[in-house]
């Protein structure tokens, strides 16, 4: 195979091993042999005449001619991609296999909400879920379309972006990656009658002090509570027998008359908090708002991905202006 004989389809073979630098992984993901496509690849190296990969045993890294190729070809690649699915689309809509990852926090609340009416609308849409919290290595390799995250979690660095002023414009990575901060909520706390007849319902933040309040952690860095009313903020000690670092969780147990809790607002968040029994405490004041960011592959979004980000947006609260 001589270089002008180059075909898109194998420049797109080795897009998906660059981006997840693994062949195995890339197989998996083109549901095709590892051997077969070690082979495309090497083909498409003689037919340039440049070594692309590196490969050994333990990982897999581009050369600088590679890197450069990766750059150039998948922007290519991502249109055409585009161009196929909006040619679909013109017959009928999205279509095609939509893969979300999502904190389980955030899944409890919307999917319930809303995937009923989604699947109604756009039938011919496959949603696949992953609630499971990749670690970093795990983010690298695995293809989604949409990765939602709350507010920058440093172990997942697909959302360790800092979007400057949190207006919600779109920040594209080194790795060809766009993320953007979709919405702000805002931030309260809530306890059960029944704690807050045991106990009393705390007047000031400072009272935030003589009270049980889950924590994220229990660690000196979530140990703190700014609180907010207007132009006023306070930083309060707090601490408590329990700490969880999954909201749906601690909604469950401030429910069960233990604790005070921050949990964000939401229209999602309306049934969880009305199951568990909750109230406001301190209604005058807020702790830091939560924002929820949302990750792409690239910056050319499928008519899939569009339609779902365009469907959740509503659920989830006012997006960031």
């Amino acid at each position: 195979m001589e270089a002008s004989n180059v075909q898109l389809n194998d420049i797109a073979l080795f897009v998906e091993v660059a981006k997840r630098k693994s062949f195995s992984l890339a197989a998996r993901a083109l549901d095709m042999p590892t051997s077969t496509l070690s082979r495309r690849i090497n083909e498409l190296e003689r037919a340039i005449g440049l070594r692309l990969i590196n490969r050994n045993t333990r990982r897999l890294d581009l050369t600088e001619a590679g890197a450069a190729y990766m750059r150039r070809c998948q922007g290519l690649i991502d249109e055409a991609r585009l161009a196929h699915e909006q040619l679909l689309s013109l017959s009928g809509g999205p279509t095609g296999n939509l893969r979300v990852s999502m904190p389980y926090s955030l899944a409890i609340w919307l999917l319930p909400e809303t995937i009923n009416d989604f699947t109604d609308r756009y039938p011919e849409v496959e949603c696949e879920f992953d609630l499971s919290m990749m670690t970093a290595s795990d983010a690298q390799g695995t293809p989604f379309d949409v990765v939602l995250r709350f507010g920058r979690d440093t172990d997942y660095p697909l959302s360790t972006v800092d979007t400057g002023n949190g207006n919600g414009a779109a920040v594209p990575r080194s790795d060809g990656a766009v993320v953007q901060e979709l919405v702000s909520l805002d931030n309260y706390l809530y306890a059960s009658d029944r704690y807050l007849e045991r106990y009393g319902e705390p007047k000031t933040p400072a009272d935030l002090t003589q009270h049980q309040c889950l924590r994220t952690t229990i660690d000196d860095a979530h140990s703190h509570w700014t609180l907010h009313n207007g132009t006023v903020s306070e930083s309060v000690p707090v601490s408590g027998h329990l700490a969880a670092n999954n909201m749906s969780i601690a909604g469950t147990l401030a429910g069960l008359d233990l604790a005070i809790t921050r949990m964000p607002h939401c229209q999602a968040l309306d049934p969880i908090i009305k199951r568990n029994s909750l109230r406001r405490v301190l209604p005058g004041w807020s702790v830091d708002p939560i924002s929820i960011y949302v990750v792409y592959p690239s910056s050319i979004q499928p008519a899939k991905t569009r339609a779902f980000m365009e469907f959740i947006k509503p659920k989830l609260g006012p997006t960031v202006d």
